[in-house]
Order: C-alpha cells, then sequence, then structure tokens
C-alpha cells in the first residue's frame, strides 16, 4: 500500500472515530433528557394524578443534643413554615418546604449534667427538598384513594442563631476558647447541611384541599446548635457564659463532640391542588 493511500485510510479512520464519538455525545444526551423528563413529568398512565400542592405548616419543634439527650418535646416552641408539593403519581411526591422554629435548652430542666448550668435558644431557618412514598395509592380529591400514611427523606439547608436565655448571642464569645485560640480551635459557622427524614399521614378533606400531620427528624452535622460539644478552657477568664458555676479547669469536658445536634419539626400542613393536567380528558371521580 502506498504512502499516500495510507494516509486516505488513516484519515478516514479518524474521521468515522470522530463521528463515532460524537454519535457517543449525541445518544448520552438524548437518554439525559429521556431520563430528565421521566424523572419531572411523570410517566403518562398517572397524567390525570400530576398536580401541584401549596401549603401552609404549624406546629412544633425541639431539639436533641448535649443539653437535652434523650428526651423528645422537651422545652419544644412552636414553628410555622410553607410547602410545594408536586405529585408525580398516586405513590411519589416531591415537596419544597421552609420551616422556621426555635429550640431550646436547659440543665436545669433535663438534668443531663447536673453542674454545668448551661442553657440556651436559637431559631432555625430550615428549607428542605424531601420524597414522598405513599403506602396507599393517594390523590387529593380522589373518592376511593383518598388518606394514606407515608415515608419521606431528602436533603436540607439551615442558618441557626444561638442564643442565651437572657438574648445573649453566643457564638461571637468563644465559649469554648475559639476567640483565644485554645486547642487551635475556630469560630463555628451558624449554618449547615441536614438530613431530614421521617413518617406522616395524609387526607383529603375534599377536591382541592389536603390536610397531612407530619413527624420530621433533622439529622446535622454540627454540635454547636447549642452552642456545646468539647470542653471548658480556662475558668481565670470567668466567662458567666462559658462556665456559669466557675467550677471546671481547662479540658474538663463541657459536651459530647462525638454525637451531632438534632432538631425536629412536627405538625400539621393544609395545602391547596392546582390540577396540572386537562380535565376534559381525565376525571378525578375514577380515582
Amino acid at each position: 500500500m502506498s504512502g499516500l493511500n495510507k494516509k486516505k485510510l488513516f484519515l478516514a479512520l479518524k474521521i468515522s472515530m470522530k463521528e463515532n464519538k460524537n454519535m457517543r455525545k449525541v445518544n448520552n444526551l438524548k437518554y439525559l433528557i429521556v431520563v430528565l423528563i421521566m424523572m419531572f413529568s411523570g410517566f403518562p398512565a398517572n397524567a390525570q394524578t400530576k398536580s401541584l400542592e401549596l401549603g401552609l405548616f404549624g406546629g412544633t419543634s425541639y431539639y436533641i443534643g448535649d443539653l437535652n439527650p434523650a428526651i423528645p418535646y422537651n422545652m419544644a416552641q412552636l414553628a410555622y413554615g410553607g410547602v410545594v408539593r408536586l405529585n408525580t403519581s398516586p405513590r411519589w411526591t416531591f415537596k419544597l418546604s421552609y420551616s422556621r422554629g426555635k429550640v431550646k435548652g436547659n440543665d436545669n430542666v433535663t438534668k443531663a449534667v447536673t453542674n454545668r448550668n448551661l442553657n440556651f435558644v436559637s431559631t432555625i431557618n430550615d428549607f428542605s427538598l424531601t420524597t414522598e412514598f405513599n403506602f396507599w395509592e393517594y390523590f387529593t380529591g380522589s373518592k376511593k384513594n383518598f388518606f394514606t400514611p407515608y415515608l419521606f427523606g431528602g436533603v436540607g439547608f439551615f442558618m441557626f442563631n444561638t442564643k442565651a436565655f437572657d438574648g445573649t448571642p453566643l457564638q461571637p464569645l468563644g465559649t469554648e476558647g475559639q476567640n483565644a485560640g485554645f486547642n487551635n480551635r475556630k469560630p463555628y459557622v451558624k449554618y449547615g447541611v441536614s438530613v431530614p427524614f421521617g413518617i406522616g399521614f395524609k387526607y383529603s378533606i375534599n377536591e382541592k384541599l389536603s390536610l397531612a400531620f407530619e413527624w420530621g427528624m433533622r439529622k446535622t452535622f454540627t454540635d454547636y446548635i447549642d452552642d456545646v460539644s468539647t470542653t471548658y478552657y480556662d475558668n481565670s477568664i470567668n466567662d458567666p457564659y462559658s462556665d456559669p458555676t466557675a467550677s471546671h479547669d481547662a479540658y474538663q469536658q463541657r459536651g459530647n463532640s462525638k454525637t451531632k445536634d438534632w432538631y425536629n419539626f412536627t405538625g400539621i400542613t393544609l395545602t391547596y391542588k392546582f390540577d396540572l393536567y386537562n380535565k376534559r380528558n381525565c376525571h378525578v371521580g375514577k380515582w
């Protein structure tokens, strides 16, 4: 084979490989588009159950951590928020929610550590994106499938602002030596990622209104919602917010850094449904 023919063959193979590569990219893109459409549009067979719900949440909030290790609803506070639900089928729902509530802890109430005498209150702003799975087929407005228990889980983001009972912000004080560079500790951030999960029960009041009762925990990756995590740092400073009893030495245990803080929202959600289908072709009555 001459050198010219070899060059032509090499060029043809190169062009063919490039076309195949481009074709794979196109096919991958098509596949991704199809998957995204299926995820966000649901299956055609369930078109009559696709709907959007907007609603309000009201209930309580509490926390589990160093100042309340194990007592649910201890010092529970009022909470409120809003939700957006996208119902893609009788079994699956995507929910975007915002919840706001206070959490409190007090050694004098829980008696978790008798000689510590710490307390705090923190306002939590919670944003979460979750998926709900209905145990039974459910559709708001249905005459047949009008109630169901459900599970949910997802991912969230939250912000908190911890204060003492007298209203003094605690994070700027560095109550565990963060501002003094003690043991290379740095000030903690007042936000984080959470993992929301829980259970609930839905009930369709009528064609448009739905009521849900929900219990939801949030697992966090911070131990400072209560401003307590590690050890005392220096009682000679006589900081009443770090060591109110002034009876602890540096490195003496103040909290448990091996366990992170949790918080909970429990309450009722009332939503109003907006249909995402053509009523002339789909009828609620048969559901």
